[in-house]
């Protein structure tokens, strides 16, 4: 199934879309400009196992990434997602990377 992640500013997150519409979305706040905190991800319960949540964590992270933001992910899943791909580990507000190693 093909999923296109795409950030939506005005309601302050990121979305995944397929064929059948929103999929799930990955909440954020952005805060002085440079750092990008994720608070919540959902995806629909029609979706669950589809590979849907891994699209979006990376498409978000992704994106994050190409815009010099540094990453908080304090959603758990975005969270776990960063711990299970080191390459988004140079990119997390220093802090937070912190408490990755």
């Amino acid at each position: 199934m093909a999923t296109d992640v795409r950030d939506n500013p005005d309601e302050h997150r990121y979305e995944a879309r397929t064929d059948d519409g929103l999929a799930g979305f990955a909440e954020y706040q952005l805060v002085r400009g440079d750092r990008i905190i994720f608070t919540h991800t959902e995806v629909d319960p029609k979706f669950e196992g589809q590979g849907i949540g891994s699209a979006l964590a990376k498409g978000a992270l992704d994106d994050a990434r190409e815009r010099g933001l540094q990453i908080v992910p304090i959603c758990p899943f975005i969270a776990r997602y960063v711990h299970r791909h080191p390459e988004y580990m140079p990119h997390l507000d220093e802090r937070i990377r912190k408490a990755f190693e």
